[in-house]
């Protein structure tokens, strides 16, 4: 699941801007995919790609408010390393 969550550029894409922002809403995801990485994709291209990396674990989304927090969770990439490493 983790594989498949990776393959996509889009999602790698997602991850490393929840990586170095922490948080961020749908909204602000959308903006920073748009404008830093000249992405012509809409909201609801980019909740497809988080239902698939949700499911992998890799994103976690909790309510903030009336908004949807979205979050890096890099616990499976570890997992997932530490049996190569080992």
């Amino acid at each position: 699941m983790v594989f498949k969550a990776l393959s996509d550029a889009t999602r790698r894409l997602i991850l490393d801007e929840l990586a170095e922002r922490n948080e961020l809403t749908l909204y602000e995801l959308t903006t920073r995919l748009i404008m830093k990485h000249d992405l012509s994709i809409s909201r609801q291209a980019i909740a497809k790609h988080l239902a698939v990396l949700e499911d992998a674990a890799l994103v976690e989304s909790k309510r903030k408010g009336k908004y949807r927090v979205l979050i890096f969770n890099n616990a499976p990439l570890k997992d997932l390393l530490k049996g190569w490493v080992e």
